[in-house]
């Protein structure tokens, strides 16, 4: 058996960290519509992109890089510019890097003989982030305590609205807009927040994960296993028998299929919410916590 040890206490010596927040945006009507057409702009272009690499390899056996598609963005915006044109520059140019990287993770998984993964075509749906990799570069973060509500700026979408409910540490490098289902949200990525060290409590602690319970810790205390799907199960039988009868394309089914996203969105939130509560329980009054070493996803 191999364990694992983690140092709740590591960022003590460190004076900043970096981290992220996620805030829910409020979008007018125009501004949602010019957010669905940026995203869907974005995901052509990786689309577009991809294409290309794929052609190059299999007519002339040559690789593309991402300096040689980024370099094409001018001549791309200059000619589409009611569509590509509208949007930043750098954003178009982090969804280039976004399918880049994605080729490096393949070569990768190949050089290791591991299962390479090709990068796939993005379909609706399947792309809905969109990253600007520099604040007031086509976006620009406008939070001030005099302000009734925070706002963000996106170039082609305006000033949005957004629900902060904490307040922002540290410098916004990366801003990033994303869909789900039919909310929005804007995740800040930022440098330099100050890192505020926990008190020592002197004691370690074990766990282990389960099935039956979620997890048991090495003094016997048991963390219960919510069963959050059991819960909802009913709920979604009856919106996935509604979802089997609705033809396919109709309006009808496109809000069914909403009903389905929002009750696994809502799973989703009740496990990450109890997964975060216990971890910080457990940071908060061990200084070293110790793991097996599994795959716990098993």
């Amino acid at each position: 058996m191999h364990l694992v040890l983690i140092d709740t206490r590591s960022a003590e010596g460190a004076r900043e960290v970096k981290r992220s927040y996620k805030f829910q945006i409020h979008p007018t009507t125009r501004q949602a519509r010019s957010l669905a057409a940026c995203i869907e702009d974005h995901r052509q272009l990786y689309n577009a992109a991809l294409e290309e690499r794929r052609e190059a390899y299999r007519m002339r056996r040559v690789s593309i890089s991402y300096g040689g598609q980024s370099a094409q963005l001018k001549e791309i915006r200059d000619t589409d510019s009611a569509g590509q044109g509208r949007w930043s520059f750098s954003s178009q140019q982090a969804t280039l890097r976004r399918l880049d990287t994605s080729f490096a993770g393949f070569f990768r998984r190949v050089k290791a003989h591991q299962t390479p993964g090709y990068p796939r075509f993005k379909g609706r749906g399947w792309f809905d982030t969109v990253q600007w990799p520099k604040d007031r570069d086509g976006c620009r973060w406008d939070s001030q305590p005099h302000q009734p509500a925070a706002r963000v700026y996106l170039r082609g979408i305006g000033h949005v609205k957004v629900n902060q409910h904490r307040p922002v540490r540290g410098m916004v490098k990366t801003i990033s807009v994303k869909r789900e289902g039919r909310r929005w949200y804007v995740i800040l990525c930022c440098d330099g927040v100050p890192a505020v060290p926990l008190p020592p409590t002197g004691r370690g602690i074990g766990i282990d994960m389960g099935v039956t319970h979620f997890l048991t810790t090495s003094a016997g205390e048991l963390v219960a296993n919510s069963r959050y799907l059991a819960g909802s199960a009913a709920k979604l039988a009856r919106a996935q028998r509604a979802l089997a009868r609705c033809q396919r394309g109709s309006q009808r089914r496109r809000a069914v299929v909403q009903r389905v996203a929002a009750i696994h969105r809502k799973v989703r939130n009740q496990r990450t919410d109890q997964a975060h509560k216990v971890a910080l329980d457990l940071v908060r009054t061990a200084d070293v916590i110790a793991r097996e070493d599994l795959a716990i996803g098993n």
